[in-house]
């Protein structure tokens, strides 16, 4: 598909992350409006669709409370992929370049700087799981901690594995994460103190805007899916070594949870399908999905001590990751397991098969053994107070890029004891 050229000018630059094809969602707010608001990011405006739904000029629904005079886009969400679309069509019709000047003059005072805004969380997370489907990642995590025995567990391969995590400290780009304290492995008896051991995860955030009750069927969870953030599991591997021993990760994962603060439909993502890694065995039918299931989106991650200059420290793309998020919330829901609006269901760590692909700490380190060199002479096995790190994504299409806008935390020092 081409670049949708729009009145807005700076959506036609070939930098951008907002050009007309995406229009992601988002939530703002400036000291000289009231509260927080609805946003669609255009080029380097944001169109305030609180002010649209006051003027009278944006209306979806005759009957029932207005979803644009919401804090969040979950009331939107739940009104299902139809008024998902017509929304979609109302805004790309009214902001591209052939737009009538009558449609042009209604937009244009509810135009906001990008500049001059904060930036919130998008929706209300209603429960959050993490999966673990980076195959990459699983296999060097497995070679590190089992360099004698098979990298993969035996369940690996026939389902997408996961962990229900904490909905209370998923946190939007920008808000600092306070190093953990908890219980540290030592020789003998563990002690209590801050993690030493503290790393970032890139990974892909996938937000359900619909309910469900029951299994549902692959078809019907793609539906389900409004749209997708980037998304950083940070991870105390320190906690996490002495407490994933017989369970999986508690404390180890519930400092934060950072996503980016703009909101990219399923449908300005449709282009960049693609197919998904080769499987080493079938899938079971209820998980066997057809075709080009995957995304073609290059990400990078850097990293920056505290005010010097950043350095990326890996590059990889989701096309690497062996289940997709309908895989996944089809698989959530085979127990009989509600899924709510506003569910955010996390990919795993999506490395890549070379080493600069590697997307944590944990594997680009090798456990620790193995420092990598930033651009500014330090060195890192793990991140230190102070460092700030970014992730960044893109799709990229002919002559404009689909993108994300930063998902960015500084780590802070741990708590006094």
């Amino acid at each position: 598909m081409p670049l949708l050229r729009s009145w807005v000018e700076s959506a036609n630059a070939p930098d951008t992350d907002f050009p007309l094809n995406n229009l992601p969602y988002g939530v703002f707010s400036t000291p000289d409006l009231d509260g927080r608001r609805m946003g669609v990011a255009i080029g380097d405006h944001i169109l305030d669709l609180f002010a649209l739904s006051e003027t009278g000029v944006l209306r979806l629904t005759e009957d029932g409370p207005d979803p644009f005079r919401e804090d969040s886009w979950n009331a939107f969400m739940a009104l299902g992929p139809e008024t998902w679309a017509d929304l979609r069509a109302m805004l790309t019709e009214a902001l591209s370049e052939d737009a009538p000047d009558r449609a042009q003059s209604a937009l244009r005072p509810a135009l906001v700087p990008g500049w001059s805004v904060d930036l919130h969380m998008p929706f209300r997370v209603s429960e959050y799981t993490d999966f673990y489907s980076g195959r990459h990642h699983a296999e060097n995590v497995g070679r590190i901690f089992r360099p004698d025995g098979d990298p993969l567990s035996a369940n690996w391969l026939s389902m997408p594995i996961g962990y229900n995590g904490r909905a209370s400290s998923v946190v939007v780009s920008g808000t600092p994460v306070r190093r953990p304290l908890g219980q540290l492995p030592t020789r003998e008896l563990p002690v209590f103190g801050a993690s030493k051991r503290f790393d970032f995860e890139l990974e892909f955030g996938a937000i359900v805007g619909q309910p469900s009750d029951g299994m549902i069927s692959l078809k019907r969870a793609g539906e389900m899916i409004f749209g997708y953030v980037l998304l950083n599991d940070w991870s105390a591997r320190d906690i996490q070594r002495w407490e994933a021993q017989p369970l999986g990760p508690f404390q180890a994962k519930a400092t934060a949870t950072t996503i980016s603060p703009w909101i990219v439909t399923a449908a300005a993502l449709a282009p960049f399908r693609c197919p998904p890694p080769e499987r080493s065995r079938d899938l079971l039918p209820y998980l066997d999905a057809k075709g080009d299931s995957a995304y073609d989106i290059d990400l990078s991650v850097t990293l920056a001590p505290d005010g010097a200059d950043e350095t990326v420290i890996c590059r990889s793309n989701t096309k690497y990751l062996y289940y997709n998020s309908a895989q996944q919330l089809t698989h959530h829901t085979t127990s009989g397991c509600p899924m709510r609006v506003g569910d955010l269901l996390g990919s795993g760590t999506i490395s890549g098969p070379e080493k600069h692909q590697r997307a944590a700490l944990l594997e680009l380190s090798w456990g620790g053994k193995e420092p990598i060199p930033l651009d500014t002479g330090d060195t890192r096995a793990f991140l230190e107070d102070g460092d700030t790190v970014t992730l960044r994504g893109a799709a990229r299409g002919d002559g404009y890029r689909i993108g994300f806008g930063d998902c960015a935390g500084q780590v802070l020092p741990a708590p006094d004891v």
